[in-house]
């Protein structure tokens, strides 16, 4: 059996991935659009959850939610291809990096968060349990940016 670490190293020397990384413009660019796939995901949630928390009752909570969840899943879907490219193309630096581990963290929270809060039904902003989990779904994806942006820097 082929060691993890060895195995994670082997996918980062794969043909089309050392292509990748020989253009110097790759990298910069899935940055860009793993960014604007992210601004898709925090943008839609920001819209539900501050709803949950009493502003912009102008349209009805669920049907809000209905109308984005569209831009979020494809938001998503953006972040997540972008993002496991680039993973894929620095192995060996971001599963030693520990604002990688704590981002990686914070989105299976921000993702479990979510999924329970969906699971109880309609949203309601009226539940005081709902209301926290949109303030906590907020704090999460501020520190899932903020982690992010900070993997350069440790």
């Amino acid at each position: 059996m082929v060691p993890p670490k060895t195995a994670l190293v082997a996918l980062e020397q794969w043909a089309p991935l050392v292509a990748l990384k020989a253009n110097a413009l790759a990298y910069p660019l899935l940055e860009v659009i793993h960014i604007i796939g992210l601004a898709m995901v925090f943008g839609t949630v920001l819209i539900v959850d501050l709803r949950l928390l009493g502003l912009m009752r102008e349209l009805p909570l669920n049907a809000r939610a209905k109308r984005v969840v569209v831009w979020t899943v494809l938001g998503f879907g953006v972040a997540l291809l972008s993002g496991l490219t680039m993973f894929v193309m620095r192995i060996s630096d971001l599963i030693a990096n520990p604002m990688f581990i704590a981002k990686m963290c914070l989105l299976f929270a921000a993702g479990t968060n979510a999924a329970v809060l969906h699971a109880r039904g309609p949203l309601d902003d009226s539940n005081l349990l709902s209301r926290a989990q949109a303030a906590f779904s907020l704090l999460i994806w501020m520190a899932v940016i903020f982690c992010g942006r900070w993997i350069a820097y440790v």
